[in-house]
């Protein structure tokens, strides 16, 4: 890194520093260097921040390290917020160490259940320039949300009771972030949809902001996580082509081929502003109508003010319509709100009373097989989830979903219970000879929702408009893609592994989705694309592949286009400028 480099990264970094008292909050994720360890930003709603993990796999990863300045020297306690993730009667997986100039603090960290300020030790400061690492111990996904110098041996209590605004009042964060930017359309979510929707609204010359939590775009499809695309390109093949992915098996590491396809492409769009790493944090509407979107950089904390006449939701979770206050929904409708069952399959479809229950999130994994053995340890804490499973692989049936545990707001606790199901299963699978010599060479650490908040529209798209092939006059989406929609395999037995699921299967030739499905029935200036586009549970079975989610993204780029040409609210494209609007979307093949 250069010098130049090196000096903006430390004047981003979130760091606090208070003048009467010396005590200093150092959030992980802004370490300058961050080793081996991988930025998490995918709980910030029930966190409150990113986080900093050791994802090594069995391995302990390499150091991370940051420089902060001290004005005052003299002896500090040190703190640092971070959980035992997998509390029990066994050796904790996720220990770690903080060193600070060299010395390494006498407690091991990662202990306590729960997210809570964990004691590291006290330190002298003699020097004003104080260099910190964090030690991984295991390699087994020790996480840090932050470091807490004081001069005081007890921790604040707001630190504890009241952390959010504590945090805030640290930094001194102003409601309103300083920096703002003004677009025609602004988009949050970079999947598939995001990506679609971002590349025509440009081509019809729209200037466009693209706000992404991840350095890659793709979602899903990205190398990240490694779902290939399913679906057909509709009317706008030219465009999915430009991001889509080839039918390699999931999880494979050939992903990140047209993951470079997929960023250049993108970037290619003077017109598009990418901000890749940066996750919204709020959105906020006046009279039904959105006024602007905040957002935060996931490792330096700066924050940006979007402000557009429209916006997109294609974050998945819906969390711009949510914040924004637009009507959803969540969970299994009854089978008699939409006339959805099917008598074959009864409850495992639709069930007779509605419940909370969804299709699961995915961690994909992949194993490489090498000339020599490889050693991988025995892990009391993952075989109490694996039980007597053994796999060298993972393929999108690696799923979890349970009733009372919600795809957003119990989310890390779904992808730890998948990870130990990983790290437990091919542990009992390297105990047998043929299985030797495997190593495990990739593990998502990020979730691969399949179904989260669905967000209401005009129109909300069920199960019987894929059975009577129903031809809106605003069909704009069209599939034929079988429709499948999962449950777990494992529904009494609990001897059995509960990470695995099973799809019911649809056959269906050809269904269409109207534009009156991708956009909020009560937020006046706000588009859907993507699996929180408005539809039904079962509604959701077909469509949430992600080449069906892209054409709802490139159609509401070009409906987004008829909105600036006529200053007219997403809604009115359809009452008034609906033909117009579909010679538009004929015109893309």
């Amino acid at each position: 890194m250069t010098k130049l480099k090196l000096t903006l990264f430390i004047a981003f970094q979130l760091f606090y520093l208070n003048a009467k008292s010396q005590d200093i909050l150092v959030e992980a994720e802004s370490f300058i260097d961050k080793g081996g360890w991988v930025v998490d930003p995918q709980f910030v709603e029930q966190m409150g921040s990113p986080y900093l993990m050791a994802h090594g796999m069995g391995v302990p990863v390499s150091n991370a390290a940051t420089k902060v300045n001290f004005q005052e020297k003299g002896t500090y306690y040190v703190w640092a917020r971070t959980k035992n993730w997998v509390p029990g009667n066994w050796e904790a997986p996720g220990q770690f160490k903080i060193i600070v100039n060299g010395k390494t603090l006498k407690n091991t960290l990662g202990v306590t259940t729960g997210w809570s300020w964990e004691y590291a030790g006290k330190v002298k400061i003699n020097s004003n320039d104080v260099n910190i690492q964090l030690l991984d111990l295991t390699g087994f996904n020790g996480r840090c949300d932050a470091i807490y110098f004081s001069k005081s041996k007890k921790i604040p209590t707001d630190a504890e009771t009241n952390l959010a605004s504590w945090r805030k009042t640290k930094f001194g964060e102003t409601t309103v972030p300083k920096k703002q930017k003004t677009y025609d359309l602004v988009i949050t979510g970079g999947g598939l949809a995001g990506c679609a929707a971002a590349i025509s609204a440009a081509e019809q010359g729209l200037h466009v902001a693209l706000i992404h939590d991840r350095p890659v775009l793709g979602g899903n499809a990205s190398e990240e996580i490694r779902v290939h695309t399913l679906g057909i390109y509709g009317k706008f093949k030219r465009i999915l082509k430009m991001i889509d992915t080839k039918h390699y098996p999931n999880g494979s590491f050939e992903a990140k081929y047209d993951q470079e396809k997929r960023d250049r492409n993108v970037k290619n769009f003077k017109n598009i502003d990418l901000f890749l790493n940066w996750r919204a944090y709020d959105a906020k509407a006046k009279n039904n109508i959105i006024t602007h979107v905040d957002a935060r950089h996931t490792t330096t904390g700066e924050r940006i003010r979007f402000t557009a006449p429209r916006f997109v939701d294609s974050t998945g979770d819906g969390w711009i319509g949510f914040w924004a206050g637009a009507k959803f929904s969540y969970g299994r409708e009854s089978a008699s709100t939409y006339g959805e069952a099917w008598d074959e399959w009864g409850e495992l479809w639709s069930p007779e009373k509605a419940d909370n229950f969804v299709m699961g999130s995915s961690v994909l994994w992949q194993n490489k097989k090498t000339n020599k053995a490889h050693a991988f340890p025995q892990l009391p804490w993952a075989s109490s989830v694996a039980k007597d499973h053994k796999a060298i692989a993972g393929e999108w049936y690696w799923e979890f979903s349970r009733n009372d545990l919600h795809q957003i707001n119990d989310a890390e606790e779904i992808r730890d219970h998948m990870l130990r199901a990983i790290f437990g299963s091919f542990a009992n699978a390297k105990k047998m000879e043929e299985n030797k010599n495997y190593k495990l060479q990739w593990v998502s650490y990020l979730v691969g929702k399949r179904e989260s908040r669905r967000l209401l529209g005009d129109y909300i798209y069920t199960f019987n408009d894929v059975k009577k092939h129903t031809k809106f006059k605003d069909a704009v989406v069209e599939e034929v893609r079988e429709v499948d929609v999962h449950y777990q395999r494992n529904l009494k037995d609990g001897k059995q592994p509960d990470f695995l699921s099973e799809a019911i299967f649809y056959e269906t030739e050809k269904y269409y989705i109207p534009y009156r499905s991708l956009y909020s029935k009560n937020i006046k200036n706000l588009f859907m694309a993507g699996r929180n586009f408005s539809c039904s549970h079962v509604g959701l079975g077909g469509p949430r592949v992600m080449l069906t989610t892209g054409q709802m993204g490139a159609a509401v780029g070009l409906a987004a286009t008829i909105c600036k040409k006529y200053g007219v609210n997403p809604r009115e494209v359809y009452t008034n400028y609906l033909q117009e609007y579909l010679n538009l979307i004929e015109k893309q093949q």
